[in-house]
């Protein structure tokens, strides 16, 4: 098997053991928001990043932690983070912002019992290695690539479902997408 299947199916079986209540649950979340904030650290922040143009596409209102526009959270929000080895520090400070001002907490992780994830109001589990089990590892995807790789399959189905719940067209989105490139 070539090193390219190896990694597709890798990052396949995360995405197939994903539950597809939990997924539908987060879109319900997403698509119920007033306002978006989305975090996410190193890659998987790249992840969560694209998702998050996505959103807006969709005309949500969506932006990243820290962008210099993004504006501040309260009643009816989401918090929509990844934090794929569950503890991040940043990741669990920015949850109680988010919480103490009155949004709601989206969390996705591959570690669902970690303390991080008592303090979402949803969690999405995404069952795959991270930097915080790699050591040992027989995978070809090397330290949270599977995580990251699993994200980016997650988002853009969880796109596909959002567009069809919202009444979006591809049209609609591209009307939306940047002409500064």
């Amino acid at each position: 098997m070539s090193k390219f299947r190896e990694a597709l199916s890798e990052i396949g079986s995360v995405v197939d053991a994903i539950d597809p209540g939990g997924i539908d649950c987060a879109v319900d979340l997403i698509a119920s928001a007033g306002t978006i904030v989305a975090y996410g650290c190193g890659r998987e922040g790249l992840q969560v990043q694209g998702f998050t143009m996505r959103l807006f596409h969709l005309g949500l209102g969506a932006s990243m932690q820290g962008a210099m526009t993004t504006p501040p959270l309260g009643q009816g929000d989401l918090f929509l983070c990844s934090a794929g080895p569950g503890e991040l520090s940043t990741v669990t400070a920015l949850i109680g912002v988010a919480k103490a001002a009155g949004a709601k907490v989206l969390l996705l992780t591959a570690e669902p019992d970690c303390e991080t994830a008592g303090l979402a109001d949803q969690v999405l589990t995404i069952p795959a290695q991270t930097m915080a089990r790699d050591v040992g590892s027989t995978l070809v995807l090397p330290m949270g690539s599977a995580y990251e790789g699993a994200l980016f399959v997650l988002f853009e189905i969880m796109v596909l479902m959002l567009k069809e719940r919202l009444g979006e067209t591809t049209q609609s989105m591209r009307a939306r997408h940047t002409n500064m490139e």
